[in-house]
């Protein structure tokens, strides 16, 4: 029996596309998460691992629905093939079942754990450029040096914190962490 696995990285994310190609690939049943590779609490694949027996074979859209490391991935349908299950990738054109099929299968392997470890090395490089050009990432702070001189000026005129804070448009333990007791 073909048992499918579908997995999206956020709740924004549509599974439509992956659940198609399974349903099209001729998976009886569909297990799904909407969770990060990289966490480990994937409930929808341990459910379709506990559903697998000998001679199932785990059809995933592609190989990054699994994991992101070489290690995980290898060790992952390892073990499936320990208990007489195997694994195909349908975009990577993935079937262990055949010798080529699992050459096929660690080299996408990989060129996957490759491909993340380029995107958090550019990611790490455009944040790092961004600080030298003093740009700091995260909202926009809402109490800006303006904010904090009135606030110093109407708190020292006698105002209440709570009147301060709401003339400003901030909470209270944003007004006192921006402006604290000892410095008025």
């Amino acid at each position: 029996m073909r048992i499918g696995y579908a997995r999206v990285s956020t709740d924004e994310q549509s599974l439509d596309l992956q659940l198609d190609a399974l349903k099209k690939a001729g998976c009886k049943r569909v297990f799904t998460d909407r969770a990060s590779a990289v966490k480990g609490d994937r409930t929808g694949l341990a459910d379709a691992v506990s559903h697998l027996r000998s001679g199932d074979v785990l059809v995933v859209w592609k190989l990054d629905r699994l994991g992101r490391t070489v290690k995980g991935l290898v060790e992952f349908v390892s073990d499936l093939q320990e208990r007489g299950v195997q694994f195909r990738s349908l975009t990577d054109g993935i079937d262990t079942t055949t010798p080529a099929g699992r050459f096929f299968f660690h080299l996408m392997a990989s060129l996957a754990q490759m491909e993340r470890e380029l995107l958090a090395e550019r990611t790490r490089a455009g944040l790092d450029a961004a600080r030298r050009r003093g740009r700091v990432g995260g909202r926009r702070r809402r109490m800006t040096p303006g904010k904090v001189e009135s606030a110093r000026k109407l708190l020292g005129g006698g105002m209440p914190p709570r009147d301060v804070a709401r003339n400003l448009g901030v909470s209270v333990p944003t007004l006192y962490r921006w402006v604290p007791a000892s410095s008025r």
